[in-house]
């Protein structure tokens, strides 16, 4: 069933002329006189935003180790171990095979009685079950905001946001290219990507460490709705 509008012209006429002005027809993008988002972190090097994101994760109390594509498995697997082990629940992506993780997640971890499970849109229910029942959480950034400690995660089928959301600890891989200075960039982005003809995730994830609020008398309290730690692994060589 479709829905038609009706008087629409008439309707946007009469409140341009309650403004006093004439109607637009066309909207333009303006262009401002001072844009200081501009020269945040301006020239950044790669590395200097580490450093920017490694500062910042000590202030939002997120741990953050640093690693390559060699050395992932073995920093993954010390992650999820300082956390208690499983269960484990992770999304189903490709990258994760692709940089060698399957071997560990998928053999080594129920070899070691270490529960594993992997995303499943065909299930259903039961991925909120899991991720319920989740020691540790595993999901990439897209984009890594360094002047907040911020990743940001694009859902679909197979990459739940219950992943991130309700595990009792949360591990988020974040390759060294994701990683931009600020919102700005993040927001040109993905509309850089949008306008390329690649799919913009409908729901986007922004989390800046673990959870916490300071709504009450300004004290901070760490876990009230979602994992109460988080670890950033930064893969220097993706």
């Amino acid at each position: 069933m479709t829905g038609s509008i009706q008087n629409r012209d008439e309707f946007l006429d009469q409140i341009a002329s309650r403004l006093g002005r004439p109607r637009s027809k066309e909207v333009t993008r303006p262009v401002w006189k001072f844009q200081p988002q501009e020269q945040v972190l301006k020239g950044a090097s790669p590395d200097d935003l580490v450093d920017v994101l490694k500062t910042h994760c000590m202030k939002i109390h997120t741990s953050l180790v640093l690693t390559n594509s060699k050395e992932l498995s073995e920093k993954l697997d010390e992650t999820v171990s300082n956390y208690g082990g499983g269960p484990v629940i992770a999304w189903k992506d490709k990258r994760f095979s692709e940089w060698g993780l399957d071997p560990l997640m998928k053999k080594k971890w129920p070899e070691r009685n270490i529960e594993f499970y992997e995303w499943n849109h065909t299930r259903g229910e039961e991925n909120i079950r899991q991720a319920e029942k989740a020691n540790v959480g595993i999901t990439i950034s897209e984009i890594t905001l360094a002047e907040s400690g911020t990743v940001v995660l694009f859902s679909d089928k197979d990459k739940g946001r219950s992943v991130s959301f309700l595990p009792a600890t949360y591990v988020a891989l974040i390759p060294k290219s994701s990683i931009v200075p600020r919102m700005t960039q993040a927001a040109r982005k993905m509309r850089e990507m949008h306008l390329s003809g690649k799919q913009v995730a409908s729901c986007v994830n922004f989390i800046t460490g673990p959870s916490n609020s300071a709504d009450i008398e300004l004290n901070l309290v760490v876990g009230v709705h979602g994992p109460v730690k988080a670890t950033y692994i930064i893969i220097e060589d993706l």
